[in-house]
């Protein structure tokens, strides 16, 4: 009996099955053992001195050592490429599909927009991404297949990058039109394969094993791990590499990019099985001589420096003023999806309009153009958001620094009692109560809605940003408040966080800018008691 450990994924199930079924095909009796947690191992050394590592391998490493199972199976790619102590790369299966697809919403028209929202939680994919379409948006995404392609449907992206195997694999292979085959970008190194680890003592598990193995798939990973390995890299750094077999033939090709895409270093040969020797190693050295040391330092001093996480992407200016010592992590926990707004509601002469956010200005501006829109008064909530009026509509007739005061405002002054007030879904009641009990007629015009795209992030982070009371909602779909800071952008977003958070920081203005400058007062003071 030979006792197959996996994760409990259906993924992992399915590659657990594809080792079983082999094992059965060549006459061995199996058991299929899922690993749920490290809850209950028990090791006489600590992890750190086997080095066990590894998000996604370490339960399985450690079933391993205890014995609990014989072999663990593994997608290469989410393998250390420095293994624990014992434990070996017994056998790698014929590799699947190493490509990388991209499932669309609708169809492949969204290039041709000006706003694009790509998901993936891949830094890799994420960078070659951005290189080819540096215009593009990129939003977080997590979680297994089924969930990825749930959230997906559920949001409005206009799509999301999946490893192509997966989707073949559990039978999720989109219609034609319904995915593009993204054969430009890079894989990740080894992509595609599944790996059999088991213990170097087990001589029995290692030699039914070596049964299982497929030389030039082992050759080609073996070749993309070395450039992995050799350039220090994991999930954190935007690393690519591909090697191939055409006969005797072996092409290879490796690259690493910033995190944000802008900059990318590349090598790539082709040589023969014979001569193959260090290639791996070689085209990574090549790299780091190349600038790459200090792109890789620049990518892992990001990871390792950062303390806060922002709830929507930041400007590269604004991720700029974060303290360096502090550094920060982003996506959008909340997406903006425009609605049809009907010509009425802008065409026929209007004479009193509202608005209380920017979105309600891009949602509008979005479907019609400036000479469209037949506004006589046009008053508004924050600066920014006059500023974005004049810009794509025309005057404002009068600001204020929130919807209480604009309300009241325009109870004393307007005559006319007719309002027209864009706004979204989630709109709050202070404005349209307060005019209500004025004796106006509010005609409210729904114009965007606000869809909460929520994703688990790290509990390392020790802040988060937030702008909204909603960005405070999707956070809690996937996340605990724990110990953790909330930097709110103003008085209302910090009214909801104090419901869930023990620390709360308000900043001193409603703009980003303010919330950056508290995040950096706090930790420079932070900093200081550290050094006292």
């Amino acid at each position: 009996m030979i006792k197959i450990g996996t994760r409990s994924s259906q993924l992992a199930l399915w590659q657990a099955n594809a080792v079983a079924h082999q094992l059965k095909h060549l006459g061995h009796v199996t058991q299929i053992v899922k690993i749920e947690s490290l809850g209950d191992q028990q090791l006489d050394k600590p992890l750190y001195e086997l080095g066990v590592t590894g998000i996604f391998t370490k339960s399985l490493d450690i079933a391993l050592i205890n014995g609990d199972i014989d072999i663990a199976v593994h997608s290469l790619k989410d393998v250390p490429t420095k293994l624990p102590e014992g434990v070996i790369q017994a056998a790698v299966l014929k590799r699947g599909n190493f490509n990388d697809t991209l499932i669309v919403k609708k169809d492949e028209s969204f290039f041709e927009q000006e706003h694009v929202t790509i998901a993936t939680g891949s830094i890799r994919r994420k960078a070659q991404w951005l290189h080819r379409y540096p215009n593009h948006n990129i939003t977080g995404l997590r979680g297994n297949v089924n969930t990825r392609i749930q959230k997906l449907e559920d949001s409005d992206w206009d799509g999301a990058i999946f490893a192509t195997a997966g989707l073949m694999r559990l039978k999720l292979f989109p219609e034609p039109e319904q995915h593009l085959k993204l054969n430009w970008m890079i894989p990740a190194p080894a992509q595609g394969a599944i790996m059999v680890a088991a213990l170097e003592s087990n001589n029995h598990v290692v030699t039914i094993c070596k049964e299982l193995n497929d030389e030039d798939t082992a050759l080609c990973v073996g070749i993309e791990r070395d450039f992995l390995r050799t350039l220090e890299g994991g999930c954190t750094a935007p690393i690519g590499a591909l090697a191939t077999i055409k006969e005797d033939a072996i092409k290879f090709k490796g690259v690493l990019f910033s995190p944000d895409g802008k900059r990318k270093l590349e090598f790539s040969k082709e040589t023969t099985r014979d001569e193959v020797g260090d290639l791996g190693e070689f085209g990574a050295n090549y790299i780091l001589g190349r600038g790459g040391k200090k792109l890789m330092r620049e990518t892992i001093s990001i990871e390792k420096e950062t303390n806060v996480y922002s709830t929507k992407f930041l400007s590269k200016t604004q991720s700029i003023n974060v303290l360096p010592e502090v550094g920060v992590a982003m996506s959008d926990f909340i997406t903006i999806k425009y609605n049809r707004i009907q010509p009425q509601h802008v065409k026929n002469p209007i004479k009193n309009v509202v608005f209380t956010s920017q979105n309600a200005v891009d949602a509008l501006t979005y479907s019609y153009a400036s000479e469209d829109l037949n506004f006589e008064n046009i008053y508004c909530v924050g600066r920014r958001t006059k500023r974005l009026i004049e810009k794509k509509i025309g005057k404002v007739t009068k600001v204020e620094s929130s919807a209480e005061k604009l309300a009241n405002y325009l109870a004393e002054n307007l005559k006319e009692k007719d309002v027209t007030f864009f706004c979204g879904d989630k709109r709050r009641d202070d404005l349209p109560t307060i005019l209500a009990k004025n004796d106006f007629n509010v005609i409210e015009v729904e114009s965007y809605q606000t869809l909460l795209s929520s994703e688990e992030i790290d509990p390392k982070y020790s802040g988060i940003l937030f702008y909204s009371p909603s960005g405070i909602e999707s956070f809690l779909k996937s996340n605990t408040s724990l110990n953790r800071i909330a930097f709110c952008i103003g008085e209302t977003t910090a009214s909801e966080a104090r419901n869930h958070f023990e620390t709360v920081i308000v900043s001193k203005a409603s703009t980003v800018d303010s919330v950056i400058d508290s995040v950096n007062k706090y930790f420079k003071n932070k900093l200081k008691d550290d050094d006292k």
